[in-house]
């Protein structure tokens, strides 16, 4: 019928003919593929709904990297433990997509900020994935009270140098924080020779590793038996590592427009009591809530400095629209890795507060 339809087209429209069979090959698809869909969205055979999830739904399995190491220390994945427990960390960080994807944008943001400070101080640039698992790059508090990005306790804190009183934490300086986590890798390096236990150790504590492999007569963490969340700790520490490192092969495609870029501040010293942070926002041109976000070790609304200590404040430089209506930004407010640490800007001292020191 078809045939005959198309052989009274006249001759001057004949030459239109394979545009028009292929139109019409289109729409009698796109009504079979609408009936087929509408068929099962309305059916209520459980035999016709399992054959459409099977058809639409795929999860594949995880290749495991033949060379995973951390810190250059090579993980043993011929042993099935060890194999194992990586797949578990690898599937459960591949397949809990919007946790992992806010991981890539923070790590975009912080890295630049952690990096050079573990460099620095000797440590391991694959360290840097402890904060990221450890607070996801984001100052949260445990229930036991650790806190911020490196989730320090209290006394630890002030132990490795960080301040903390009513007014200032310094658990919530990110660089701060690094350089004290920085001080307890170093410790813990010392004691182990080994990396991988340095990591463990900071769930466990360096004591209780030790006390762990003394009791199991053992060197080496992929021989210990542990409880589950310290055995748990360093899996998901490599797990990390290799999806943000190497996003695509775990179905991560991300556009420079889809991470936090690293916001430019000048930075503000201050060795002078502050009596009210809002006012000084103010004077600076920002409000109260970004001088917040970019020093949340201020914990009050004033800074008291009776005894002339130096401290550094951020204020984001430029407008904080760094984004266009589509996501887009230009890097004009934003600095690469290498520059973030760097900036010192002189600004004129706030009108109610602050002696300005280079």
């Amino acid at each position: 019928m078809i045939r005959n339809i198309l052989n009274k087209i006249p001759p001057f429209l004949s030459k239109f003919k394979k545009y028009f069979i292929a139109f019409a090959c289109c729409v009698v698809v796109l009504f079979i593929a609408e009936v087929f869909i509408y068929s099962y969205s309305e059916a209520n055979s459980d035999k016709d709904y399992s054959g459409l999830f099977n058809a639409a739904y795929k999860v594949f399995s995880i290749n495991i990297p033949k060379n995973l190491n951390l810190a250059g220390e090579k993980v043993p994945i011929t042993d099935f433990t060890v194999r194992e427990a990586m797949e578990k960390e690898l599937l459960i960080n591949t397949y809990w997509q919007s946790q992992t994807l806010l991981l890539h944008k923070r790590a975009n943001r912080w890295f630049p900020v952690i990096e050079p400070i573990l460099k620095q101080n000797n440590v391991p640039d694959d360290f840097k994935y402890i904060a990221l698992i450890e607070s996801q790059l984001t100052n949260v508090v445990s229930p036991q009270g650790a806190t911020g990005f490196w989730q320090f306790i209290a006394p630890t804190a002030k132990g490795y140098g960080l301040e903390i009183t009513d007014e200032v934490d310094e658990r919530y300086d990110v660089a701060k924080a690094t350089q004290a986590a920085c001080k307890y890798f170093n410790e813990a390096y010392k004691q182990f020779n080994n990396w991988t236990l340095v990591a463990a150790s900071y769930n466990l504590g360096i004591t209780g590793v030790q006390a762990q492999l003394d009791k199991q007569k053992a060197n080496k963490f992929y021989d210990l038996m542990l409880t589950e969340e310290t055995a748990r700790y360093v899996f998901r520490l490599l797990a990390v590592k290799e999806i943000i490192s190497r996003p695509k092969v775990y179905g991560f495609l991300l556009r420079k427009k889809d991470l936090y870029p690293v916001i430019s501040t000048r930075k503000i010293y201050v060795d002078s009591t502050i009596h009210n942070l809002t006012n000084f926002a103010l004077a600076q041109g920002i409000n109260y809530k970004m001088l917040k976000i970019f020093n949340p070790w201020l914990r009050a609304n004033a800074l008291t400095n009776v005894d002339k200590k130096k401290y550094m404040i951020e204020i984001p430089k430029g407008s904080v629209n760094i984004y266009d209506w589509d996501g887009n930004y230009d890097g004009s407010d934003v600095l690469n890795a290498e520059d973030s640490t760097k900036l010192l800007i002189n600004v004129p001292p706030a009108k109610d507060s602050i002696n300005k020191k280079e």
